[in-house]
């Protein structure tokens, strides 16, 4: 069989993420660089949206959170639903992309109870 025979099925979200890549990366990295200005950075180097939780967005006909959109817009990167944005940081109204990174929801929980447990450690961010 051929790799041109093979099917390869994406979840509506990453069909979503592989298409603004594809097809509307400029529109989307200026609109994630917007998002990005709209916040104030804190004094751990978190740039907090004005919101009181997670900023939501809508971009071309979907709705995402901030944070999502913002990592992969600018990592070029087409996650599924199953793949969690990770804030190292702990602050669900940060969207600097150095303070995310992907994993599961079980690296997701690993973080919370190690949080809990210990805190955060500002200078590894």
């Amino acid at each position: 069989m051929s790799i041109h025979h093979l099917f390869v099925a994406m979840d509506r979200h990453q069909e979503w993420y592989a298409d603004l890549i594809e097809n509307h990366y400029d529109e989307a990295r200026k609109y994630a660089e917007e998002l990005l200005e709209d916040t104030e950075k804190d004094e751990n180097g978190c740039l907090v949206t004005p919101t009181k939780g997670p900023r939501k967005i809508r971009f071309r006909g979907q709705q995402d959170r901030a944070y999502r959109f913002v990592y992969c817009v600018l990592n070029r990167l087409a996650t599924t639903r199953e793949q969690v944005i990770r804030h190292r940081c702990h602050n669900r109204r940060c969207i600097n992309p150095q303070h995310l990174q992907t994993g599961t929801r079980a690296d997701n929980l690993r973080d919370e109870r190690d949080r809990r447990a210990n805190g955060v450690d500002w200078k590894w961010l």
